[in-house]
């Protein structure tokens, strides 16, 4: 994996070379990331420097040509002739900002290095190796150790800082970021994922030029706005085909990513904790660890990156008993009551959720203090008696008694300023001495800083985890972070670090002897989407909204960097509660299987034939869940602008599952191609759609030509009899072998506005289909 000759290291994984040098004044010069390359002189690769070039710096008298400006170097520091962006900016000890780390020495060791203070990758066997180089700024005594995990197998090399003051006055970090990396450009496109509340995550393409281009967080959380993952494609990078890079960052807190293209033609890439706002003081000796960032190469499109990603993730970032485990379908009661609940009518969705085959029942927000709406209650995790009559312990008995398990909402990062603890403890909350705070969703944030808050934070989720037979959490944070101050701490620039580092103690303690427990964290939908949270929790609320329509971008834009076990994706109420979009049940169903399925519904308003529905909805998921969750994830370049493809191929290549959904129908719709991948060319498999009921209000006044008489579609009988009957929208089957199959399968006409039959595929607005693809003997 890792070798060293001759000044060169070099780094590779299955499919990739990471290859840089030692220079002849002790910087670290890349020469090479990306496809595996034989063993050989790398000369071809070195960058040359043969001119000097105009405006430049000398680094050194004795070469007039070595200037570190248009050098492409693996780390830069400040004030020795490289101008584009540093990595670093640290007042030294002697307090200037310059600094000019050079080599000083090199371990490989076996295995990874676990952190101090973070959450990082790990290793269960001898699958990885770690590099370790020791960097010195010589005057000062200053140390930079930068580490290089790699991961053979999963095409990733991890990298990570920790910075070592070894001088015997302090010094302060302003910027220190996990990585950088110089490339050379090939007309990249930085691919990142912006969004909002209830718009997370959708896939934003920017070409880059000359310039520094930012992905950043400055909300307290890894945030909503902008993922930390990111990627560079070059110029006609598709799905399937053409050089993706991938990055992200394993942190909770406000991050950084920069891209910066030169007068030269070099791309700098770096990754870490937002300046912003930050500071830190190390004392001699003193040591700061910064986030780990991964990394990953494909020269087979998003697909090939993500795939490495989604297996990364779950064989190296996720952990514990649920790791490689299928995920429950549960019923989530948020969308049903909101505040208004009974512990009868919560039994009694309950029983109506397991006859359709849900597995894990959660009580969302509600169940505690004043907990009647949004404006009190925040921090008293008492139980509720007028809506819990029994008290916790008995109330979980009585759900597993019905044969499901039970899951509980809690929001313990955050307080009302109506509640029994912040009455009590108001400095608790994170506020300024001099100011009135700002509120946010009517709540405060607790300080994460304060030892006795983590404390009090344990002890009370703990205490309800501990008394109660509880299978699920569900871990909350509504709201970005102002205000931000902490008495605990001297220097205010550490505060968002420490409220993340704090935040990473409470979740160990808390669930740490608790494997047992599925975590699921949110925070506001997916506002912190990341894989800090990953370290601990096995899946991710994706996002408050959805509407299966929304939900294709969402959930797309987070396959690009993270596997569809951890997304969170359920099943709600139509119109939505988002966009008063109406969608068929069918379509809500097929964007949430793709992921971690769940159920947001108040059942008995549900129709008869749509519980029957949803009970043979479960049944399908339950059936290809493994495929679902785990399988090799594939979207597709769009073959029409109203339509996306999605797969998931099982890891034996024995069944596949096809997503086709239609965004906007469109009059005399064209033919529709169902794109495959990932099949065994040598297996013969058979592709049936999943049968899909098709309701009569779905054809409106259309019903009146295929009946005896006419009636009033929006007739009270009319309406009856849609709960009563229904048909089943054509079903198509198909044999063939993996590479027949994916050559592209044309399917039957949509409805033309004429001629009906049982071969004709009745989409429209917000339809889709599923297609099993089995293999057969």
């Amino acid at each position: 994996m890792i070798s060293y000759q001759d000044g060169t290291f070099r780094l590779d994984t299955d499919h990739t070379s990471y290859i840089f040098r030692v220079t002849k004044f002790g910087h670290l010069e890349s020469i090479h990331y990306g496809e595996r390359l034989q063993e050989q002189s790398y000369e071809a690769l070195i960058l040359k420097q043969s001119a000097e070039i105009g405006s430049t710096v000398k680094y050194d008298a004795s070469d007039p040509l070595y200037s570190l400006d248009t050098m492409s170097l693996e780390w830069s520091g400040i004030g020795k002739g490289d101008y584009r962006h540093s990595p670093a900016e640290i007042r030294m000890p002697n307090g200037s900002f310059v600094t000019d780390f050079v080599y000083s020495g090199s371990q490989i060791t076996d295995g990874c290095i676990p952190m101090d203070t973070l959450p990082s990758s790990y290793s269960e066997a001898d699958d990885c190796r770690t590099l370790k180089i020791t960097m010195i700024d010589q005057p000062s005594g200053v140390l930079l150790h930068l580490f290089y995990t790699v991961f053979a197998g999963m095409d990733v090399i991890t990298r990570r800082v920790v910075l070592e003051n070894g001088n015997e006055n302090p010094l302060e970090i302003r910027k220190l970021m996990s990585m950088m990396i110089d490339l050379p450009s090939r007309n990249f496109s930085m691919v990142t994922f912006k969004g909002g509340w209830i718009k997370e995550a959708h896939r934003d393409d920017c070409r880059l030029h000359p310039g520094l281009f930012v992905n950043e967080s400055t909300t307290g959380a890894s945030s909503n706005r902008s993922n930390p993952g990111f990627l560079l494609a070059e110029q006609g990078a598709s799905e399937s085909s053409g050089r993706v890079y991938g990055f992200n960052l394993v942190y909770s807190g406000n991050h950084y990513e920069g891209v910066e293209l030169s007068n030269m033609g070099l791309v700098r890439v770096m990754s870490g904790i937002n300046p912003h706002c930050f500071s830190w003081t190390l004392h001699k000796g003193e040591r700061f660890e910064t986030p780990e960032t991964i990394m990953t190469f494909s020269s087979s499109g998003f697909n090939g990156m993500s795939q490495n990603f989604h297996d990364f993730i779950n064989g190296h970032i996720v952990r514990g008993i649920w790791k490689g485990k299928e995920r429950p379908v549960l019923l989530n009661n948020w969308e049903a009551h909101f505040f208004s609940f009974t512990q009868g009518k919560l039994l009694r969705l309950a029983r109506q959720a397991k006859k359709l085959g849900v597995e894990l029942f959660v009580l969302d927000d509600g169940w505690f203090g004043k907990r009647n709406s949004d404006t009190a209650g925040l921090g008293d995790y008492t139980v509720n008696r007028r809506k819990i009559r029994c008290g916790m312990p008995k109330f979980a008995e009585k759900i597993n008694r019905i044969g499901l398990k039970f899951g509980l909402w809690f929001e313990p990062e955050m307080v009302n300023p109506d509640s029994d603890l912040f009455r009590a403890h108001p400095e608790y909350a994170v506020r300024l001495p001099d100011r009135d705070p700002s509120l946010g969703r009517n709540q405060l944030v607790l300080d994460l800083c304060n030892p006795e808050v983590r404390d009090y934070i344990v002890t009370s989720v703990r205490g309800i985890l501990t008394e109660a037979d509880i299978s699920y959490v569900k871990w909350d944070m509504n709201r970005h972070m102002s205000d931000m101050y902490s008495p605990c701490i001297s220097d205010q620039g550490e505060f968002y670090h420490r409220y993340i580092i704090g935040l990473y103690d409470i979740l160990g303690r808390i669930f740490g002897d608790r494997p047992q427990i599925l975590l699921e964290t949110c925070s506001s939908g997916g506002n912190r989407f990341d894989l800090g949270m990953l370290c601990y929790s096995p899946q991710i609320w994706a996002s408050d909204d959805t509407d299966p329509i929304e939900r294709l971008a969402i959930q797309r834009g987070l396959s690009y960097l993270y596997p569809l076990s951890t997304i969170g994706a359920h099943v709600s109420s139509a119109p939505h509660q988002q966009t008063l979009r109406s969608t068929p049940l069918s379509s809500r169903f097929n964007a949430a299987s793709f992921g971690c399925l769940g159920y947001e519904l108040d059942l008995k308003f549900v129709p008869r034939l749509e519980k029957r529905e949803i009970r043979e909805q479960i049944a399908f998921y339950k059936e290809h869940r493994n495929t679902m969750q785990y399988g090799k994830f594939y979207r597709f370049d769009a073959l029409k602008g109203n339509k996306v493809h999605w797969e998931s191929v099982g890891r034996d290549k024995e069944e596949a599952v096809a997503g086709f959904y239609q965004t906007q129908s469109s009059a005399s719709e064209g033919f529709d191609f169902l794109p495959l991948a990932g099949l065994d060319p040598e297996k013969k498999y058979t592709l049936r759609t999943m049968p899909r009921p098709l309701y009569i209000k779905r054809f409106g006044a259309l019903i009146n030509f295929i009946l005896p008489f006419h009636i009033d579609p929006e007739w009270f009988p009319a309406r009856m009899i849609n709960k009563l009957v229904c048909l089943t929208d054509c079903v198509e089957e198909y044999q063939g072998y993996g590479r027949l199959l994916e050559a592209g399968v044309k399917l039957n006409n949509q409805f033309e506005g004429s001629n009906f039959n049982s071969r004709t595929r009745m989409l429209g607005d917000f339809g889709s289909n599923l297609y099993i693809i089995r293999h057969v003997s």
